[in-house]
């Protein structure tokens, strides 16, 4: 029970790091300052709905899309982790994430028509970018029950805390101001390259022992 728990948190701690609400809600209020009350809670149910079932299919199709390419979880791991600490590396100097970020020509088109953003560039690729799913997929490609519902439930706990923030974001963000969304982001970033290079440790010690 008590590795289950561990699990559970390390889980969660990596999904609100690299998910990062706080720091997103400004982006979400950008992309939807337009828009009257009800049309932003129903771009951010939307968004944090496609983002969750994004990430569930590659949760429960992880093992599955390993085999199919004849990849080994080490490698993954290796990869995953590196594109992991390269998001969170360029947090750290508090710079938003390409990876992570939509681009000036997405944004514009986007704004072309409301409801149009939940999609892009919210639930892709800001919410379920390469770096969430590159973690959903390391905890989960074990390929054990436990070990894909534990990731499962915490990412739909981080979707609901993530709908909360963006429809509740405007207060949030100037209670926190921007100084202090810089400093939450950096923090963010720092435990997303330590997660990183985890992964990355965790993907040297696997392939060593396949040979």
């Amino acid at each position: 029970m008590n590795e289950l728990l561990t699990h559970a948190l390390t889980v969660f701690l990596a999904f609100f790091a690299i998910m990062n609400p706080i720091a997103n809600t400004p982006i979400f209020i950008g992309l939807t300052v337009d828009d009257d009350r009800a049309t932003r809670k129903q771009v951010a149910l939307r968004s944090v709905g496609l983002a969750f079932v994004i990430v569930f299919c590659f949760c429960v199709l992880g093992k599955a899309i390993f085999e199919l390419f004849g990849i080994s979880l080490p490698a993954f791991r290796i990869a995953g982790g590196a594109l992991v600490s390269l998001v969170g590396f360029q947090m750290l100097h508090g710079e938003q994430s390409r990876i992570h970020s939509p681009s000036d020509k997405e944004n514009i088109n986007a704004r072309e028509a409301a409801l149009s953003v939940a999609i892009s560039p919210l639930a892709m690729p800001i919410l379920a970018g390469p770096g969430t799913i590159a973690t959903a997929m390391n905890y989960s490609a074990t390929g054990k029950l436990p070990e894909i519902v534990i990731t499962i439930i915490t990412f739909a706990v981080l979707c609901i805390i993530t709908y909360v923030f963006f429809v509740f974001g405007h207060g949030l963000v100037k209670f926190i101001g921007k100084n202090g969304i810089k400093v939450v982001t950096r923090l963010m970033g720092l435990i997303l390259a330590v997660i990183g290079t985890q992964m990355v440790i965790q993907g040297i010690h696997g392939a060593m022992r396949l040979f």
